[in-house]
C-alpha cells in the first residue's frame, strides 16, 4: 500500500484532479467514487468488496432509519443492523484471533484491510447520527459511497463525520484561493511525512531489531524518542496531505493534529493528538455510556471504558489494551487529584511531566509483545547495567541535527512567528511572495528523496 500511495500520488493525482476540475457539477462526485475506489483497490484489490458491502449497509440503514421516522422500533432494528454488521466485520479480521486466543484456541489472523477501522467509524457515525436526528438522509447511493471512499483520508484518517461534509458533499465550491490553500497544508504534511518522520524512524527501526537485554540505557531512550518523534511526525503529516488535498477537492477536513507535544497535561495531549479518534470515542462511546452525568463512580469507569476501547482500536493484543488503559488511569489522576496542580506549576514543568508520561506509553504501543515491553522498559532504567555505549554515542551524534528540527517543528514557536509576521505589511507580503517558493523547495526535496528512498512507511495504514 505504501507503493499504491505514493505511485497514486505522484502519478494519478495530477490526472485525477484535472479531470475533477474540468468536469462538470454533477459528474464530480462520480469521479471522486471512481478515484476513491481505484486508490484503495490498487492496494487491496479483494478487500474493495468489503468497504462497498459496508457502504451499501449503511445507505439502507439509513433510508430505514428515514423513512419510518414515525416508527421507533424500525428505525432502532436498522440502527442495531448497522452496528452489527460494521462491528461484526470489524471483529471478523481484526480481532478473531485475538478473541481466539483468549478462549485459549488458534485462529489465523486474516490479512488486515488497510484502514478498515477508519472507514468503519466514519460509516457508522451517519447511521448513528442519522438516528439521533442530527443530520438529514443521504438519498444518492453515489454521493453516500463518495463519503466514504474520500480518497484523501480513507486509508489513515483523519475520521470525517457526515456532519462535517453533509453540505460538502450535496454541493461545494472550489476556487483558486482553496486550491492554493490546500495545496500548501499538502506540501507541508508531505515534509512533515518524507523529511523527517522518515528519517528519525530509521532510527527506531535499527534500535527496535536489536536485543532488548544488551543494549544501554542511551540507547533506549535514544530509540522510543525517535519513534515518539516519528509516529507524530508520520501521522500528522499524512492528516495534513490529505487536509490539503481535501481543500484542493472543496472539503474542510476537520483538523486532527494540534501541537500535542507542548501539552501540560495528559488529558491535553488527547485533546490535541488524533482528535477525530477523541471525538468520536467522546460522541458515540462516552456519552452513550452516560457520560459525567450519573455520578464521580460511573464518569471514572466510562472513562476506562472508552480508553480500553481506544487502545483496542488500534490494535488487536494485550499491548494496546494495557496502552489504552495506561492513560485511562492517568486521565482519571488527573480528573480526581493531579489536574488542578498541573495548573499551578511552571509551563515547562507539566509539559516535561507529559512528555515523559506520553514517552513511556509508546513503549506499549510499538513493542510486540508484554514481554518485549517489560525487556525494553527495563533498559530505559539500567536494568541491563550500562547507561552508555558506543553505539549510542554514535547514534546521538548522527541524529542531533535530527532531533533537535523535531523538537523545534513539533512545538509552536514557528507557527506564532508566522502569525506575528502575517501582522506587519511588509513581512506579510514578504511572505506572500517567497511562501510558495519555500513550498516548491520542500516538493522537490521530498520528489528526490522519494526517488532513492526505500525506508517509507505509513505507521496508521495498518489500523
Amino acid at each position: 500500500m505504501v507503493f499504491s500511495s505514493i505511485t497514486f500520488l505522484y502519478y494519478f493525482l495530477p490526472a485525477v484532479l484535472l479531470i475533477y476540475y474540468i468536469s462538470p457539477k454533477q459528474f464530480k462526485n462520480m469521479i471522486m467514487l471512481l478515484a476513491g475506489l481505484f486508490f484503495y483497490a490498487w492496494g487491496e484489490p479483494v478487500y474493495v468488496l468489503l468497504m462497498l458491502f459496508s457502504t451499501l449497509v449503511d445507505y439502507m440503514a439509513g433510508r430505514v432509519i428515514d423513512r419510518h421516522d414515525d416508527n421507533p422500533g424500525m428505525r432502532r432494528v436498522a440502527l442495531i443492523c448497522s452496528l452489527a454488521i460494521n462491528i461484526g466485520l470489524l471483529g471478523v479480521f481484526k480481532y478473531s484471533s485475538f478473541i481466539a486466543g483468549i478462549f485459549g484456541a488458534e485462529v489465523k489472523p486474516l490479512p488486515l484491510p488497510i484502514g478498515i477501522s477508519f472507514y468503519t467509524f466514519q460509516s457508522m457515525s451517519y447511521t448513528i447520527d442519522l438516528y439521533r436526528r442530527q443530520i438529514k438522509v443521504q438519498k444518492s447511493f453515489i454521493n453516500f459511497a463518495t463519503y466514504v471512499s474520500l480518497f484523501p483520508q480513507i486509508v489513515a484518517g483523519p475520521i470525517v463525520r457526515y456532519e462535517d461534509v453533509q453540505n460538502e458533499i450535496n454541493s461545494r465550491k472550489i476556487n483558486g484561493l482553496l486550491l492554493g490553500e490546500g495545496a500548501g497544508i499538502f506540501i507541508t504534511g508531505l515534509a512533515k511525512k518524507v523529511l523527517i518522520a522518515n528519517n528519525i524512524g530509521m532510527l527506531w527501526t535499527e534500535i527496535k531489531a536489536l536485543d532488548y537485554g544488551s543494549i544501554s540505557m542511551l540507547t533506549a531512550w535514544l530509540g522510543i524518542l525517535a519513534f515518539t518523534f516519528q509516529i507524530y511526525f508520520d501521522f500528522s503529516g499524512y492528516s495534513d496531505m490529505a487536509i490539503g488535498l481535501g481543500k484542493m477537492l472543496g472539503f474542510n477536513f476537520p483538523k486532527n493534529f494540534d501541537h500535542p507535544y507542548i501539552s501540560r497535561s495528559i488529558s491535553e495531549f488527547w485533546r490535541r493528538w488524533h482528535i477525530t479518534l477523541g471525538s468520536w470515542f467522546k460522541n458515540y462511546v462516552y456519552i452513550s455510556l452516560g457520560g459525567n452525568r450519573r455520578g464521580k463512580g460511573k464518569t471514572l469507569r466510562n472513562l476506562l471504558i472508552v480508553w480500553a476501547l481506544t487502545g483496542l482500536w488500534h490494535g488487536a493484543s494485550w499491548n494496546f489494551v494495557l496502552w489504552g488503559l495506561y492513560f485511562g488511569v492517568i486521565i482519571v489522576i488527573e480528573r480526581v487529584w493531579l489536574g488542578k496542580k498541573l495548573e499551578n506549576l511552571r509551563p515547562c514543568v507539566s509539559i516535561f511531566y507529559t512528555f515523559v508520561l506520553v514517552v513511556l506509553g509508546w513503549v506499549l504501543f510499538d513493542t510486540n509483545t508484554l514481554s518485549d515491553a517489560a525487556g525494553f522498559y527495563k533498559a530505559m532504567f539500567f536494568g541491563t547495567g550500562k547507561i552508555v555505549d558506543k553505539f549510542a554515542l554514535y547514534q546521538l551524534k548522527s541524529y542531533a541535527i535530527m532531533f533537535l528540527i523535531c523538537i523545534a517543528a513539533s512545538g509552536e514557536f514557528a507557527v506564532k512567528c508566522m502569525a506575528k509576521w502575517r501582522k506587519n505589511k511588509k513581512q506579510s507580503r514578504l511572505i506572500s511572495n517567497i511562501g510558495p517558493l519555500v513550498q516548491c523547495g520542500e516538493f522537490l526535496l521530498c520528489t528526490a528523496y522519494l526517488v532513492d528512498a526505500s525506508y517509507n512507511p505509513f505507521l496508521y495504514f495498518r489500523f
